[in-house]
């Protein structure tokens, strides 16, 4: 690893790296202590001011939930409305990060989101995307994993995805009466994806232990809130990795996941999942075995965990070694420029280069290596748009003032040789948001 002190190169490396990139003036502004800048970062703040206002997933899910008791025309406007919501969040949630003082914690957010993925792919999940964020991951960027692994495994929008909603244990008073019965989704997906990770150490009985566990936990429709009721929850104790969870009732769930999030397998799939999103699509092994011995040492502290990600070298080796994924680019896009580009651009743009947020194609979340958004389709996507965002607004941004203010020393001779030779302003800053410095993070 090549590793840098000249203070322009680490401030961007510090803006791409943790942040969305450098907008106006944030070059200068970290440029006298990029690390600090960071580390700066790592005390819970308010909720931003951009979301004051945002409706909570309850009054949502509640509305949707009578709408489809209506049926009719009554259940037609409600998806209409579902849908609008959905692209009014995407673009709400875009400018947030692209405007934000703090953007390492608005990239914290959007990483544990991806980890405790929901998605489209089911259509009622829409409108629930960012108050589920708000409500189950933001809080806990900065907490303790377990507290966010609960929040986000038994958040209603969770249950609606991973279909425990509607799992009933098949020994439970619901299940001896109902031919519906377990559904195994959300307890597969909690070892796999959020807690133990695909190598944990885990087998089918686990899997299914997990999913009785998890039984009982489903949606009150009229609060839209979720809720434990006892008489669809298995009853009994269950064995889980070895361990036995007593019979509790409602309190299984919390008693599961605590004692998941204290895995050894838990504290390495975070570590590597951190790792692969903050220094490499394959980063040191060594690098990994550091931050999962500061989540098993501290207990899953995310503030502890976090600190230890900014403190190592491998985190601030040059040069940039991450390819930005198309929300990645439209966000530091959006900061760079400073512009105030439509709603309706903002989601049009996401959905054209193929990562529409709360959108992931499986509970797996987006991906995280370059290979998978490098393609020659998604490159010549990602040139096309930065030409046509060059068309727009090419008259009222000059690519050399961007060039040094959104790139500084990551620009080479070249870059600001072809800029400067470029036949339009259009063609100039398309030139700068289609380069490998502005692509990288």
């Amino acid at each position: 690893m090549v590793m840098t002190t000249a203070p322009g190169t680490r401030a961007a490396h510090a803006l791409s790296r943790f942040g969305f990139g450098a907008g106006p003036g944030d070059l200068d502004r970290v440029k006298s202590d990029p690390r600090g800048w960071v580390e700066n970062q790592l005390s819970p703040r308010a909720l931003p001011a951009l979301l004051a206002a945002h409706q909570g997933s309850a009054p949502r899910v509640a509305e949707m939930a009578a709408a489809r008791k209506a049926k009719g025309e009554v259940e037609e406007m409600a998806k209409k409305q579902a849908r609008e919501r959905y692209r009014a969040d995407i673009a709400l949630r875009t400018r947030l990060a692209a405007g934000s003082e703090a953007p390492f914690q608005e990239r914290l957010v959007q990483f544990w989101s991806n980890h405790f993925t929901i998605s489209t792919q089911r259509p009622v999940i829409a409108p629930l995307g960012l108050a589920y964020e708000n409500e189950a991951i933001r809080p806990h960027i900065l907490g303790h994993f377990r507290d966010m692994a609960r929040a986000a495994i038994l958040h209603p929008a969770m249950l609606i995805y991973l279909d425990n909603a509607q799992s009933i244990g098949p020994d439970s008073k619901a299940g001896q009466k109902r031919d519906r019965g377990l559904n195994e989704n959300l307890g597969r997906e909690a070892l796999e994806l959020h807690l133990l990770g695909v190598d944990g150490g885990y087998h089918q009985d686990d899997v299914r232990a997990m999913a009785l566990v998890l039984t009982g936990w489903t949606l009150d429709e009229e609060r839209g809130t979720a809720s434990f009721n006892p008489r669809r929850h298995q009853p009994g104790e269950k064995v889980l990795l070895g361990q036995r969870i007593p019979e509790s009732g409602i309190s299984e769930a919390a008693a599961a996941i605590d004692m998941l999030c204290a895995h050894p397998g838990t504290a390495n799939h975070v570590a590597q999942k951190l790792a692969r999103h903050f220094i490499a699509d394959d980063p040191p092994p060594a690098a990994i075995a550091a931050l999962a011995n500061s989540f098993r040492d501290s207990h899953g502290d995310l503030m502890q965990v976090t600190r230890t990600l900014v403190t190592m070298d491998e985190a601030w080796a040059q040069p940039l070694a991450k390819i930005r994924s198309p929300n990645d680019f439209i966000i530091a896009t959006l900061r760079a420029s400073a512009l105030e580009v439509p709603d309706d651009r903002i989601v049009n743009a996401m959905n054209l280069l193929g990562q529409m947020p709360f959108a992931a194609p499986s509970p797996a979340g987006w991906p995280d290596r370059a290979a998978d958004w490098t393609g020659p389709d998604a490159i010549l996507r990602r040139i096309d748009w930065s030409l046509a965002f060059g068309q727009r607004v090419g008259s009222r941004l000059d690519a050399s003032t961007l060039v040094d203010t959104a790139l500084g020393d990551l620009a080479d001779d070249g870059l600001r040789q072809a800029v400067a030779r470029a036949p339009s302003p259009a063609e100039a800053l398309g030139l700068v948001l289609s380069s490998p410095a502005f692509q990288r993070r």
